[in-house]
């Protein structure tokens, strides 16, 4: 499972013209499902960004984590975080979970941070979305649950 994190003043997502998603200050995920993963994936992707800590103390220096900034989540279902360009110049998604398997595990991670206690919004699965942010800092960190960069 494939993460961008990234620390936002606010961010949006926007399906057909209708806005169906938005947060002020927190974290926007843009997080992609390969075809080898599994709840144990999410989990541990989901104990990383929760604890992941980006926001500002009062010596305004990154210390804080999204709870504790009193920040939400906004999770984007990103298939194409597995796309592979090695090759050619058209990515290919074959390490990208199947749509059935990458929507379980996306659910499952939502409802896993909802259980924390932390405000989630979420994008629609398989829609065409835009998705607006003004990412503070600007401060963007990468997560694989299998590698490191």
């Amino acid at each position: 499972m494939r993460a961008v994190i990234q620390r936002v003043t606010r961010a949006s997502v926007t399906v057909e013209g209708a806005t169906v998603s938005s947060i002020g200050r927190g974290l926007l995920v843009l997080l992609g499902v390969s075809r080898d993963d599994s709840p144990a994936d999410a989990d541990y992707l989901l104990d990383k960004v929760l604890g992941l800590r980006v926001f500002p103390d009062s010596d305004r220096k990154m210390n804080l984590d999204v709870f504790q900034a009193g920040g939400s989540l906004l999770v984007i279902s990103q298939f194409t975080l597995y796309g592979d360009c090695r090759k050619g110049r058209r990515p290919s998604f074959d390490q990208a979970a199947a749509p059935e398997t990458a929507r379980a595990l996306y659910q499952y991670f939502v409802t896993r941070a909802r259980e924390r206690k932390i405000r989630v919004e979420t994008g629609e699965f398989q829609a065409y979305m835009a998705v607006e942010l003004t990412n503070d800092g600007p401060v963007t960190i990468l997560f694989d649950s299998t590698r490191l960069f």
